[in-house]
């Protein structure tokens, strides 16, 4: 019981606010330091287990996936992409919003950060879409759901993390989230065609749009197709490991925006010192959640949540259903590296004790994370949407918007619970 009030305290702490990586630091430090048995000799393996972060070769892969992205943030990949896109759907009810979605997708493949997609389409697809007639509740939810699909689409960072915290190939799980990325997808994609048929005045057509050929088309297009197919392609070969293809793909946004007369110091400094802050924020939550495991589990944590799910309920569809649901309200309040790093390594015994494919469940909570980026009052999608759209949309307005979505990606959890093999497909 100590174990779950320890747990209790760091949630209470984390919805007030207090910096993550200092919640899971202070708790471990006050719990060890409080109860006798313990004390904080316990701390003297940490920094065994911070060596092993530190020379862990899959989490390099996050710095590197992060840098390629802030690379191709500031190379205008993103507005010459959305020019393309919507000139192939000009004659389509909907279509510029089809077209973000796409963007929205093909950015996710190639820059995997949420952050960066969601303030990228904010500034350059609103304003677009607002300017065309669309309804604001559908053009400020189709910006910011299609920025979150790096969420799930690989190369994912919250999949390299999970691969790490639950043990299993990032690899795999590139392979197995790639499909139920694309479902989700689609059914952003039918909605928004469904909702304009019924109600053509959302999603007028985009009279206005500029006439684009197809040669610039492909020349906007093609350049971001072969990195996203030499990153992806090579991990799902076996060619390289995804750190070597994330130093590939860092190599790849700096030629795309050398090609494209963008590369200059300033964009390199922003890039890297970006990515030092995401990287360094990254790491060291993970460090507090290393020392808040190892008093966790020291309590007893572990064997209380194993003992209350195998024994006391013994249903695996009510673990995937009660796990499933903890998350998604959480994601209301809290981030999902909190999340990755606290909740789910308490559900991974219960996982191996039921016998749940890793990879499969791993993929479920990522679907689930996404939708923790839109669902408010803490959704970060929406606080980098409005940051970004500033007075044009109303706060409100933003969140009718995105309403449809969270239940739209709640449909795609559904499918892939409903159908595994959207996960096994490529495996």
């Amino acid at each position: 019981m100590i174990a779950l009030f320890m747990f209790l305290v760091a949630l209470a702490l984390l919805l007030v606010g207090i910096p993550v990586a200092f919640v899971f630091g202070t708790v471990a430090i006050a719990f060890a330091f409080f109860i006798p048995e313990l004390g904080l000799e316990i701390f003297s393996v940490l920094p065994f287990r911070i060596y092993g972060i530190m020379s862990n070769t899959t989490l390099m892969a996050v710095p590197l996936f992060i840098a390629m992205g802030l690379v191709l943030e500031k190379s205008q990949m993103a507005e010459r992409l959305l020019i393309s896109m919507s000139a192939l759907f000009r004659d389509t009810r909907g279509g510029l919003a089809i077209s973000v979605v796409l963007v929205g997708a093909l950015l996710a493949a190639s820059t995997g950060i949420v952050s960066a997609s969601v303030v990228m389409m904010s500034v350059i697809a609103l304003p677009f879409m607002l300017k065309a007639g669309y309804d604001k509740g559908l053009a400020s939810g189709t910006v910011a759901a299609s920025g979150t699909l790096g969420q799930i689409i690989p190369p994912s960072i919250i999949l390299i993390i999970l691969g790490d915290v639950m043990s299993v190939s990032v690899g795999d799980l590139f392979k197995g989230a790639l499909l139920p990325g694309l479902v989700l997808v689609g059914l952003y994609i039918a909605y928004i065609l469904i909702r304009s048929y019924f109600n053509p005045s959302v999603a007028p057509i985009a009279k206005d749009t500029q006439k684009v050929s197809m040669i610039e088309i492909l020349i906007s297009i093609v350049p971001v197709l072969l990195l996203m197919v030499s990153v992806l392609g090579s991990i799902f070969m076996g060619i390289a490991s995804p750190t070597e293809s994330a130093a590939f793909g860092v190599v790849g946004a700096i030629l795309l925006s050398t090609l494209n007369k963008s590369l200059n110091f300033s964009m390199v400094k922003y890039a890297s010192l970006e990515t030092v802050k995401l990287s360094g924020m990254i790491f060291m939550i993970l460090i507090g959640a290393t020392a808040f495991s190892l008093v966790f589990n020291e309590l007893g944590g572990t064997d209380l949540v194993l003992e209350f799910f195998s024994q006391d309920i013994g249903d695996v569809w009510i673990f995937i259903a009660i796990a499933m649901l903890s998350i998604f309200i959480l994601g209301f309040f809290i981030d999902f590296i909190e999340i990755s790093f606290i909740i789910v390594p308490i559900l991974v015994p219960v996982m191996n004790a039921f016998g749940i494919d890793p990879i499969w469940f791993a993929v479920l909570i990522a679907l689930n994370l996404q939708a923790s980026f839109l669902t408010p009052p803490f959704g970060l999608s929406l606080f980098f949407l409005k940051g970004a759209a500033g007075d044009t949309i109303k706060t409100l307005e933003i969140y009718k918007g995105i309403i449809p979505f969270i239940f739209l990606q709640l449909l795609g959890l559904g499918l892939v619970i409903m159908f595994p093999n959207l996960v096994f497909a490529f495996l």
